[in-house]
Order: C-alpha cells, then sequence, then structure tokens
C-alpha cells in the first residue's frame, strides 16, 4: 500500500509524527513518503499513487494549514483515504469530516493507523470503526527520519553571540498529568501522560547527532512528568554526547516541585527551560487553572539562575479577564525580572484561542463570553467588552509582524510594544534603560508557542 504521511507545520520541529509512524507501516508493508509543508510543497505524483493520505495536525496552526490544503489534497489524489491524526484531529472532528476526512485519529494514534491500513487492504470499508481518541499505551518504534528534509533546514540554535547549532527534536512523552483550562491537550488526554521508550528515545538522539545535531530539543508538553524518566534521558544524553545541549518545556510548579534536579539538569547540557507562565495576574492564571502564582514565576526564574539556566517564559496576555493596566503590568514585570531578550515579541501579542472541547468552557457563565464557533479561526471568537483590549491586541500583533519583517531585534520590538501598551492607557511613556532589558539567552530560530492564529510566513502554497 502506498502511504503519503503530511506534516502542515511544527514550529520548526522535523515532525515525530512522521517518522515515528512512518517506521511502524513500512515494518507493516507500505511504501510511505513523506512531505513537511513548512518546507516543501505538496508532491502530484506521490499523492496521485497514493492510497491513504495521512495528515498530521499537532497543533492549531498545522490544522489551520491543513483545513487549507485539504481541498487541495483530495483533487490530486480523488481516491486516496485521507486520515487526519494528532492532538488537534478529535476536537475538530466534524469540520475535518464535513471536508472529507475519512478517519480521525487522536492521543495514542499509531494503531489506529496500522487498523486503517489493514482495513483498506481487506476491502472491508472506508467507514472509519477505529476509536478517535485512543489513549492505551503503544509500543513506539525508532522514528524513520530518512525522508524528511535535513536538519539544517529546520530551526536551529542561536546562541547569546550569534554562532548557530544544528537542533534536533525529540518527543520523549505525550500528554499531561495536568487540567489547565485552556490547554489543547486536556480535551484529549483528561490528565494522563505517556513516555517514549528510553531506547527509543536513545536511539533518535543518536540517529539525529549523527545527522548533524548539536542540540536537543524535548517537544515534551512538559519534561518533568515523569522525573525519573527525564532524568534517565538526559544522563543517557549527556554520558554518550557530552559536547550536546539541549532544552525543554516544563511547568513552573515543576520546575518548584524539583528545585533539587535543576543542577543536575545544567551540569548534562540544559541551556534552557520553556514554560507557560501565561499571566502574572493571580486571578487570570486561577482561570485558566494553572497551578501556579506570580510569585512562583518569580521563585522560578531566581532558582533558575541560580545554577545558570535560562528561562523562556511563554504567555497568553490577551483574554477577555485582560485589562491595559493588567498588560502593563505584564510588561513591567518582565522588565524588573529582565527577561525583555527572554520573551520572543510573539509571546506579547498572542490572544487566548477557545478551541472545541476547551475545558474553559467548563467555567461558569464562560459560554455568555464567546460566540458561535468560527471554522476559519477553529475555536470560539469572543469580544472583550473594554473595546480598547482588542485595539491594543492588534496593534501589538502588527507590530510583531512588521518587526520581524523588519529584523528588528527583540529589544526595539519590546521599546515599542512598551509605547503602544501605555499610549493605549492615555499615560506617559516611562524610558526603559539598557539595564532592565537584560542578557541575551540562548534560543532557538523559530520562537514556542501554542494557540496562535497562523501568521502570513506560516502559511504556504499547495
Amino acid at each position: 500500500m502506498r502511504v503519503v504521511l503530511i506534516n502542515p507545520y511544527e514550529i520548526g520541529r522535523q515532525p515525530f509524527g512522521l517518522a515515528e509512524p512512518a517506521t511502524m507501516l513500512i515494518e507493516a508493508g507500505c511504501k510511505v513518503d513523506c512531505v513537511d509543508l513548512s518546507i516543501q510543497r505538496l508532491n502530484h505524483d506521490l499523492l496521485a499513487n497514493a492510497e491513504l493520505v495521512g495528515i498530521y495536525v499537532a497543533m492549531h496552526t498545522a490544522t489551520c494549514i491543513a483545513v487549507e490544503a485539504l481541498p487541495r489534497i483530495r483533487e490530486i489524489a480523488p481516491g486516496a483515504h485521507i486520515c487526519v491524526y494528532g492532538l488537534y484531529a478529535p476536537m475538530n472532528e466534524a469540520l475535518l469530516r464535513s471536508l472529507g476526512v475519512d478517519t480521525i485519529l487522536g492521543g495514542e494514534f499509531e494503531p489506529g493507523l496500522l487498523s486503517v491500513v489493514d482495513r483498506l487492504r481487506s476491502g472491508s470499508g472506508a467507514v472509519q470503526t477505529e476509536s478517535v481518541i485512543n489513549l492505551s499505551r503503544v509500543p513506539f518504534l525508532v522514528p524513520d527520519r530518512s525522508q524528511l528534509p535535513g536538519l539544517s533546514q529546520y530551526a536551529h540554535l542561536i546562541m547569546p553571540d550569534g554562532a548557530q547549532k544544528t537542533a534536533g527534536f525529540i518527543e520523549g512523552s505525550r500528554g499531561c498529568k495536568h487540567l489547565c483550562r485552556h490547554c489543547p491537550i486536556v480535551p484529549v488526554y483528561e490528565g494522563k501522560f505517556r513516555i517514549v521508550p528510553r531506547d527509543v528515545i536513545a536511539a533518535d538522539i543518536r540517529n539525529q547527532v549523527n545527522a548533524g545535531a548539536e542540540h536537543i530539543s524535548f517537544g515534551d508538553p512538559d519534561f518533568l512528568n515523569g522525573p525519573s524518566h527525564a532524568l534517565k534521558v538526559v544522563r543517557a544524553l549527556h554520558k554518550e554526547f557530552p559536547r550536546v545541549t539541549y532544552d525543554a518545556t516544563i511547568k513552573i510548579t515543576h520546575i518548584l516541585q524539583n528545585q533539587d534536579l535543576l543542577p543536575e539538569l545544567k551540569n548534562t547540557g540544559c541551556l534552557f527551560i520553556t514554560s507557560a507562565v501565561e499571566s502574572v495576574d493571580d486571578r487570570i492564571l486561577g482561570y485558566l487553572d494553572k497551578g501556579h502564582t506570580t510569585d512562583d514565576f518569580v521563585t522560578a526564574v531566581q532558582a533558575l539562575r541560580k545554577v545558570g539556566v535560562a528561562l523562556a517564559p511563554t504567555f497568553v496576555p490577551f483574554t477577555p479577564w485582560t485589562t491595559i493596566l493588567g498588560y502593563i503590568d505584564l510588561l513591567q514585570q518582565v522588565v524588573d525580572l529582565q527577561l525583555v531578550e527572554s520573551v520572543p515579541p510573539v509571546q506579547l501579542s498572542i490572544r487566548l484561542l477557545v478551541p472545541n472541547g476547551s475545558y474553559l468552557l467548563k467555567l461558569p457563565d464562560f459560554w455568555k463570553q464567546v460566540e458561535e464557533f468560527d471554522a476559519a479561526t477553529l475555536g470560539y471568537p469572543w469580544r472583550h467588552q473594554d473595546p480598547r483590549v482588542d485595539k491594543l491586541q492588534k496593534a501589538v500583533q502588527a507590530c510583531v509582524v512588521e518587526a520581524e519583517q523588519e529584523g528588528r531585534s527583540r529589544s526595539e520590538t519590546f521599546t515599542a510594544i512598551w509605547r503602544l501598551a501605555h499610549r493605549a492607557l492615555g499615560r506617559s511613556v516611562p524610558v526603559l534603560t539598557r539595564d532592565y532589558l537584560g542578557a541575551r539567552i540562548p534560543r532557538l530560530s523559530e520562537p514556542w508557542y501554542c494557540c496562535a492564529e497562523p501568521t502570513s510566513q506560516q502559511l504556504v502554497s499547495f
């Protein structure tokens, strides 16, 4: 059976969600081709001969691009069975089926993909019989990355002095133990997480280092969901490749609960940790059920600095509960903690996304704050009661896009946003001095973000 696996977009990562199922399908006797739309265009010849097309949607932007690409895919491969799989597939099931998708798979999708292949081979019908969400434990295989573009074509590590390193990308676990209301993982995994075996991770790292990786970015939703598993992974990484560095995503609460582990993370090569701080307003953090406070955020910054690991905080600064004064407070906190160079400007523009199944919809009266589901944005639109907040969000977003196009630095862009926010409140603009902007930290060339609409640069021509 001829299978084409397509990755629309995954923030500059070489996708595990194509490479690992490719191994599995090849072992099942399929001829598998992989296409990454963040780098490549749809291949007419490959698709025209495909019997099964699998589209991997790991994030919101990928799903938006998939929705745009589906008519073209169906046009080129009218006889192919189309399967959309990954985190965002189940929550957009109705829309995807209306666009001609035959099978939807979420959670641990590998058994479902094999089942689809068996179903098509046996001629038992095109109607889905597999569970839309599968959370059973599955046997992971070492990813086959040979059919994907080389690592040099994906996001790379930029050091504070401007030096660049080739980055590899590892998925060591899926799901999350926590139930943050705005998180897209929660409606699918509901507090469960699944680990990839350490021997599979070690082999995947080895293959990527042999392919040129000098740095590994762990794509786990939270690297310390399983602290002992994570430590064994990085100890093995450092023992075999002592010069290879890494980064990971870790909750503020997990940073604080595992402060005794931070020195070992540093000593095994951790350069920075990404953490979804989201807000510095404890009231909003409560609505999001983040499990940490603003004081916890400050403590985490201090704990990481003490051991020499940088924190790269991410935010969802625009919510139905945001005030302009609260937004200025966020900017002030970034300044006070000297994190300006640690925060990608896009993080200061993100507007809360409310997808299907969001636990936000369980909040009392939250339904009154949102409109009907919008297929164009794959979420429930909302308007702020204070129109000035929505106006500021659009202005900040435009500022970020313009700054990116013109190649402005993070500090220059932050200063522009600082002016916009104070002027939106009719305040004089305090002067920012270089001392308060903070030092540059190691970072990936494509910033981590979640739950944001795709920009024009991310949308592709099919």
